[in-house]
């Protein structure tokens, strides 16, 4: 279990030192997620266009430890845009990965940047 959640830490913008080239923004659905693979990471990719955002978490469920959250329900919690596991719809923060039902660890996040109709994610390794 730890070798597969240790693989997946957050980074911030200001950690960023690859920006991933994922994929065009075409081949991502509207108010939905896809997955993305980086080096061994599954990396959940949300376009959560009734926000006008774009995130990006670990697609691994801390819970189940299934690669499941690029296939689950994105909405709203209070203000915070959040994914619902579609496993057992636990909901996770898609700007910072805490679990909004207070009993999971938090997932990991990563910037996105949208650049000449291509989707970034940026990574600090």
């Amino acid at each position: 279990m730890d070798t597969i959640l240790s693989k997946y830490k957050s980074t911030t913008t200001n950690n960023v030192k690859i920006w991933f080239k994922a994929a065009p923004i075409s081949a991502f659905s509207e108010d939905g997620g896809a997955c993305v693979k980086y080096k061994d990471k599954q990396i959940a990719v949300f376009n959560f266009k009734r926000r006008g955002m774009w995130y990006a978490c670990q697609n691994v469920c801390p819970h189940k430890l299934e690669m499941v959250l690029s296939r689950g329900m994105i909405g709203d919690d209070h203000g915070i845009p959040k994914i619902a596991c579609p496993m057992h719809k636990k909901t996770f923060s898609l700007e910072n990965g805490e679990n909004l039902n207070g009993d999971l660890d938090a997932i990991a996040t990563y910037p996105v940047k949208i650049e000449n109709d291509f989707v970034y994610i940026g990574f600090s390794e």
